[in-house]
């Protein structure tokens, strides 16, 4: 068994908007993010992310991102949203040659735990591209489940172009304790 350094949690600060930008793009998308399971590099043409974006969501009232930090290095982050009574979990992104050690659950906990902590929610939304039944598979066994819901996947400069068929979002939900 490897001896990896204790994981951290904590909420980005603006300084690291760009290593946010760098690490969400290459977990999402061209060659880097087919290092690990997550990618959309088949999917989708472009970034996932912009600093302008990242920026805005550090800075915005009821939106943080959480970033999971081992020894000196941001390893892993997601976004949280505040959306009336419920949190929206997006952006969930963990390295893509550090996948499928746990760190990507333990993210999900520690976003789930400071959703209920800061905000008091009770209900944590995510949207995934509906193709990704792999990806909606594990949600599911983390307690996810799917509302019927679907939302429209808007193709810009920031969030990338489909490359071959029109792509959508499932909304998944889970009640947390």
């Amino acid at each position: 068994m490897t001896n990896h350094p204790p994981l951290s949690f904590r909420r980005a600060s603006h300084s690291e908007a760009g290593s946010i930008v760098a690490l969400v793009n290459s977990a999402y998308r061209g060659e880097s993010s087919k290092q690990g399971w997550t990618t959309e590099a088949d999917l989708l043409d472009g970034t996932r992310t912009d600093k302008a974006e990242i920026e805005g969501l550090i800075a915005q009232e009821g939106s943080m991102i959480l970033l999971c930090v081992e020894g000196s290095g941001i390893i892993a982050s997601a976004h949280l949203e505040l959306l009336g009574t419920e949190c929206q979990l997006g952006m969930l992104v963990v390295k893509p040659g550090l996948q499928s050690r746990g760190i990507g659950k333990r993210l999900m906990h520690a976003a789930e735990a400071v959703a209920r902590e800061t905000w008091g929610v009770k209900t944590i939304t995510m949207s995934v591209i509906s193709i990704r039944h792999e990806l909606i598979a594990y949600y599911e066994r983390r307690g996810y489940r799917r509302t019927g819901r679907k939302r429209p996947f808007v193709a810009d400069d920031t969030h990338g172009y489909p490359k071959s068929q029109p792509i959508e979002f499932e909304v998944l939900e889970k009640n947390l304790p």
